[in-house]
Protein backbone atom coordinates (compact mmCIF):
# COMPACT_ATOMS: atom_id res chain seq x y z
CA UNK A 1 0.00 0.00 0.00
CA UNK A 2 1.58 3.81 -0.67
CA UNK A 3 1.65 5.72 1.69
CA UNK A 4 1.31 9.11 0.37
CA UNK A 5 3.87 12.15 1.76
CA UNK A 6 2.97 13.19 4.59
CA UNK A 7 0.44 10.89 5.69
CA UNK A 8 1.77 9.71 8.59
CA UNK A 9 0.76 12.89 10.19
CA UNK A 10 -2.95 12.38 9.25
CA UNK A 11 -3.92 10.30 11.82
CA UNK A 12 -5.71 11.11 15.38
CA UNK A 13 -3.27 14.60 16.26
CA UNK A 14 -4.32 16.03 12.74
CA UNK A 15 -7.86 15.23 13.09
CA UNK A 16 -7.81 16.90 16.96
CA UNK A 17 -5.91 20.25 14.87
CA UNK A 18 -8.92 20.12 12.32
CA UNK A 19 -11.57 20.18 14.83
CA UNK A 20 -10.05 22.61 16.77
CA UNK A 21 -9.67 24.95 13.94
CA UNK A 22 -12.87 24.63 12.53
CA UNK A 23 -10.65 23.47 9.08
CA UNK A 24 -13.43 23.14 6.26
CA UNK A 25 -16.46 24.49 7.91
CA UNK A 26 -18.56 27.32 6.97
CA UNK A 27 -21.38 27.35 9.32
CA UNK A 28 -23.71 29.73 7.08
CA UNK A 29 -26.81 27.47 7.53
CA UNK A 30 -30.90 28.17 6.18
CA UNK A 31 -33.18 28.81 8.47
CA UNK A 32 -35.46 25.87 6.62
CA UNK A 33 -33.13 23.46 5.04
CA UNK A 34 -34.62 22.07 2.38
CA UNK A 35 -33.90 17.94 2.46
CA UNK A 36 -33.28 15.31 -0.48
CA UNK A 37 -33.83 11.72 0.59
CA UNK A 38 -31.61 9.13 -0.54
CA UNK A 39 -32.60 5.94 -1.65
CA UNK A 40 -30.62 3.27 -3.37
CA UNK A 41 -32.15 -0.24 -4.48
CA UNK A 42 -31.42 -3.23 -6.24
CA UNK A 43 -34.29 -5.34 -7.16
CA UNK A 44 -36.77 -3.36 -4.26
CA UNK A 45 -40.27 -3.29 -5.91
CA UNK A 46 -41.76 -5.22 -2.98
CA UNK A 47 -40.29 -3.32 -0.27
CA UNK A 48 -40.95 0.19 -1.56
CA UNK A 49 -44.25 0.46 -1.04
CA UNK A 50 -43.97 -0.33 2.71
CA UNK A 51 -40.97 2.24 3.10
CA UNK A 52 -42.46 5.11 0.81
CA UNK A 53 -45.65 4.61 2.79
CA UNK A 54 -43.85 5.88 5.87
CA UNK A 55 -41.85 8.51 4.10
CA UNK A 56 -42.96 11.93 4.61
CA UNK A 57 -44.54 13.95 1.80
CA UNK A 58 -43.28 17.24 2.97
CA UNK A 59 -39.52 16.08 1.99
CA UNK A 60 -38.48 18.71 -0.73
CA UNK A 61 -36.84 15.91 -2.95
CA UNK A 62 -36.45 12.44 -2.90
CA UNK A 63 -34.20 10.34 -5.12
CA UNK A 64 -34.56 6.89 -6.14
CA UNK A 65 -31.17 5.21 -7.32
CA UNK A 66 -31.53 2.07 -9.22
CA UNK A 67 -28.60 -0.62 -9.54
CA UNK A 68 -29.92 -2.11 -12.57
CA UNK A 69 -33.02 -4.13 -11.34
CA UNK A 70 -34.19 -6.60 -13.18
CA UNK A 71 -37.94 -6.51 -11.33
CA UNK A 72 -40.44 -3.57 -11.20
CA UNK A 73 -38.56 -1.37 -8.88
CA UNK A 74 -38.72 1.79 -11.11
CA UNK A 75 -42.36 1.22 -12.28
CA UNK A 76 -43.02 0.84 -8.79
CA UNK A 77 -41.16 3.77 -7.28
CA UNK A 78 -42.63 5.87 -10.16
CA UNK A 79 -46.62 5.15 -8.92
CA UNK A 80 -45.85 5.33 -5.56
CA UNK A 81 -44.25 8.76 -5.84
CA UNK A 82 -44.70 10.18 -9.04
CA UNK A 83 -42.80 13.09 -8.15
CA UNK A 84 -39.48 11.12 -7.47
CA UNK A 85 -36.13 11.82 -9.22
CA UNK A 86 -35.11 8.42 -10.64
CA UNK A 87 -31.73 8.01 -11.57
CA UNK A 88 -29.57 4.92 -12.48
CA UNK A 89 -26.20 4.69 -11.31
CA UNK A 90 -23.20 4.31 -13.34
CA UNK A 91 -21.68 1.21 -11.74
CA UNK A 92 -22.86 -1.25 -9.49
CA UNK A 93 -22.89 -1.57 -5.62
CA UNK A 94 -24.43 0.34 -2.46
CA UNK A 95 -21.42 2.67 -1.98
CA UNK A 96 -21.63 3.84 -6.00
CA UNK A 97 -25.43 4.31 -5.64
CA UNK A 98 -25.26 6.29 -2.90
CA UNK A 99 -22.47 8.47 -4.44
CA UNK A 100 -24.18 9.22 -7.82
CA UNK A 101 -27.72 9.99 -5.36
CA UNK A 102 -25.67 12.62 -3.41
CA UNK A 103 -24.57 14.17 -6.44
CA UNK A 104 -27.74 14.75 -8.15
CA UNK A 105 -29.39 15.86 -4.92
CA UNK A 106 -30.22 19.45 -4.63
CA UNK A 107 -31.53 19.87 -1.02
CA UNK A 108 -29.75 21.49 1.68
CA UNK A 109 -29.68 18.86 3.58
CA UNK A 110 -29.18 15.03 2.50
CA UNK A 111 -30.43 11.80 4.47
CA UNK A 112 -29.53 8.27 3.71
CA UNK A 113 -32.03 5.59 4.37
CA UNK A 114 -32.31 1.95 2.54
CA UNK A 115 -34.91 0.40 0.53
CA UNK A 116 -35.49 -2.74 2.18
CA UNK A 117 -37.68 -1.89 5.07
CA UNK A 118 -35.10 -1.67 7.60
CA UNK A 119 -34.55 1.87 8.42
CA UNK A 120 -37.61 4.01 9.52
CA UNK A 121 -38.31 7.12 7.74
CA UNK A 122 -40.05 8.25 10.59
CA UNK A 123 -36.95 8.66 12.16
CA UNK A 124 -36.12 11.39 9.91
CA UNK A 125 -36.76 14.22 12.34
CA UNK A 126 -34.08 12.89 14.78
CA UNK A 127 -31.36 13.17 12.48
CA UNK A 128 -32.53 16.69 10.79
CA UNK A 129 -32.83 18.25 14.47
CA UNK A 130 -29.63 18.14 15.16
CA UNK A 131 -28.06 19.56 12.17
CA UNK A 132 -30.42 22.61 12.24
CA UNK A 133 -29.06 23.09 15.89
CA UNK A 134 -25.58 23.13 14.19
CA UNK A 135 -24.09 19.75 13.83
CA UNK A 136 -22.62 18.62 10.30
CA UNK A 137 -23.22 15.14 10.05
CA UNK A 138 -25.19 13.16 12.38
CA UNK A 139 -25.36 9.21 12.25
CA UNK A 140 -27.35 6.23 13.10
CA UNK A 141 -26.57 4.02 16.31
CA UNK A 142 -28.22 0.59 16.89
CA UNK A 143 -26.02 0.59 20.71
CA UNK A 144 -27.27 3.87 21.95
CA UNK A 145 -30.52 4.21 24.49
CA UNK A 146 -33.46 4.11 22.55
CA UNK A 147 -31.85 2.13 19.74
CA UNK A 148 -31.39 -1.34 18.89
CA UNK A 149 -31.74 -3.64 15.87
CA UNK A 150 -34.22 -6.47 15.12
CA UNK A 151 -32.35 -7.50 11.98
CA UNK A 152 -28.24 -7.74 12.71
CA UNK A 153 -26.67 -10.77 13.57
CA UNK A 154 -24.39 -11.86 16.93
CA UNK A 155 -21.61 -12.65 14.54
CA UNK A 156 -22.11 -9.08 12.68
CA UNK A 157 -22.62 -7.38 15.60
CA UNK A 158 -19.08 -8.43 17.56
CA UNK A 159 -17.61 -7.72 13.69
CA UNK A 160 -19.03 -4.37 14.08
CA UNK A 161 -18.14 -3.12 17.41
CA UNK A 162 -14.61 -4.50 16.57
CA UNK A 163 -14.49 -2.60 13.68
CA UNK A 164 -15.37 0.34 15.67
CA UNK A 165 -13.09 0.04 18.10
CA UNK A 166 -10.12 -0.15 15.63
CA UNK A 167 -11.53 3.18 13.78
CA UNK A 168 -11.87 5.16 17.09
CA UNK A 169 -8.47 4.38 17.71
CA UNK A 170 -6.71 5.23 14.50
CA UNK A 171 -9.11 8.45 13.93
CA UNK A 172 -9.78 9.68 17.72
CA UNK A 173 -13.75 9.15 16.82
CA UNK A 174 -16.01 7.95 19.47
CA UNK A 175 -18.26 6.12 17.44
CA UNK A 176 -20.81 3.01 18.95
CA UNK A 177 -21.79 2.36 15.47
CA UNK A 178 -19.64 1.86 12.86
CA UNK A 179 -21.53 0.22 10.03
CA UNK A 180 -25.01 1.23 10.15
CA UNK A 181 -26.47 2.85 7.09
CA UNK A 182 -28.71 5.40 8.50
CA UNK A 183 -27.19 9.18 7.97
CA UNK A 184 -27.79 12.71 7.56
CA UNK A 185 -25.49 15.54 6.51
CA UNK A 186 -24.93 19.20 5.09
CA UNK A 187 -24.95 18.82 1.29
CA UNK A 188 -22.28 21.04 1.04
CA UNK A 189 -19.88 18.80 2.58
CA UNK A 190 -19.88 17.09 -0.54
CA UNK A 191 -16.69 17.87 -2.16
CA UNK A 192 -14.91 17.03 1.21
CA UNK A 193 -16.31 13.59 1.47
CA UNK A 194 -16.04 12.45 -2.34
CA UNK A 195 -17.16 9.32 -1.83
CA UNK A 196 -15.33 6.88 -4.19
CA UNK A 197 -16.19 3.22 -3.05
CA UNK A 198 -18.64 0.60 -4.53
CA UNK A 199 -20.09 -1.66 -1.85
CA UNK A 200 -21.13 -1.87 1.82
CA UNK A 201 -18.06 0.08 3.08
CA UNK A 202 -19.35 3.42 2.13
CA UNK A 203 -20.82 3.86 5.67
CA UNK A 204 -17.09 2.97 7.36
CA UNK A 205 -15.52 5.68 4.58
CA UNK A 206 -18.24 8.59 5.14
CA UNK A 207 -17.86 8.22 9.04
CA UNK A 208 -14.02 8.32 8.68
CA UNK A 209 -13.75 11.30 6.22
CA UNK A 210 -16.18 13.13 8.12
CA UNK A 211 -13.70 12.70 11.24
CA UNK A 212 -11.06 13.56 8.78
CA UNK A 213 -12.44 16.65 7.46
CA UNK A 214 -13.41 17.97 11.05
CA UNK A 215 -16.79 17.77 10.97
CA UNK A 216 -18.94 17.76 14.06
CA UNK A 217 -20.43 14.43 13.97
CA UNK A 218 -23.49 13.56 16.21
CA UNK A 219 -24.93 10.27 16.89
CA UNK A 220 -28.46 9.33 17.50
CA UNK A 221 -30.00 6.22 18.55
CA UNK A 222 -32.13 4.67 15.52
CA UNK A 223 -34.05 1.16 15.52
CA UNK A 224 -33.16 -1.33 12.93
CA UNK A 225 -35.80 -3.34 11.65
CA UNK A 226 -35.55 -6.88 9.64
CA UNK A 227 -35.76 -6.33 6.22
CA UNK A 228 -39.17 -6.56 4.89
CA UNK A 229 -39.13 -8.79 1.78
CA UNK A 230 -36.21 -11.02 0.32
CA UNK A 231 -33.03 -11.15 0.86
CA UNK A 232 -30.20 -8.86 1.72
CA UNK A 233 -27.17 -8.28 -0.38
CA UNK A 234 -24.71 -8.24 2.46
CA UNK A 235 -21.80 -10.59 3.00
CA UNK A 236 -20.63 -10.60 6.23
CA UNK A 237 -17.09 -12.23 5.11
CA UNK A 238 -16.80 -10.33 2.13
CA UNK A 239 -17.88 -6.85 3.03
CA UNK A 240 -16.28 -7.31 6.39
CA UNK A 241 -12.89 -7.70 4.33
CA UNK A 242 -13.90 -4.65 2.11
CA UNK A 243 -14.66 -2.64 5.36
CA UNK A 244 -10.69 -3.39 6.85
CA UNK A 245 -9.27 -2.52 3.62
CA UNK A 246 -11.10 0.55 3.38
CA UNK A 247 -9.91 1.31 7.22
CA UNK A 248 -6.45 0.73 6.00
CA UNK A 249 -7.01 2.70 2.97
CA UNK A 250 -8.23 5.77 4.70
CA UNK A 251 -5.08 5.16 8.01
CA UNK A 252 -2.61 5.90 4.80
CA UNK A 253 -3.50 8.55 2.54
CA UNK A 254 -4.31 12.25 3.05
CA UNK A 255 -7.89 13.44 2.91
CA UNK A 256 -8.67 14.75 -0.68
CA UNK A 257 -8.82 18.15 -1.08
CA UNK A 258 -12.02 19.78 -1.22
CA UNK A 259 -13.23 19.28 -4.97
CA UNK A 260 -16.62 21.23 -5.70
CA UNK A 261 -16.49 19.77 -9.27
CA UNK A 262 -16.69 16.25 -7.49
CA UNK A 263 -19.58 14.65 -9.61
CA UNK A 264 -20.30 11.19 -10.47
CA UNK A 265 -22.09 10.35 -13.68
CA UNK A 266 -25.59 9.01 -13.66
CA UNK A 267 -28.34 8.96 -16.11
CA UNK A 268 -31.69 10.45 -14.63
CA UNK A 269 -34.64 8.13 -16.25
CA UNK A 270 -37.22 10.30 -14.15
CA UNK A 271 -36.53 14.10 -13.38
CA UNK A 272 -39.50 14.38 -10.66
CA UNK A 273 -40.56 18.05 -10.20
CA UNK A 274 -38.38 21.59 -8.90
CA UNK A 275 -37.86 21.88 -4.81
CA UNK A 276 -40.18 23.60 -3.38
CA UNK A 277 -39.23 27.41 -3.31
Amino acid sequence: MSISPGAENDGVADIEQRRASGMNRDRRRPNRPSVSVVIPTLNEAANLPGVLERLSSGMEELIIVDGHSVDDTVNVAKALRPQARVIMQNRRGKGNALACGFAAATGDIIVMIDADGSTDPAEIPRFLNPLVDGADFVKGSRYLDGGGSSDITGMRSVGNKALGASVNALFGTRYTDLCYGYSAFWRQFLPHLQIDCDGFEVETVLNIRAAKAGLSVIEVPSQEQERIHGVSNLNAWRDGKRVVRSIMRERFTRLPEPNHAWHPEFAELFAGVELAA
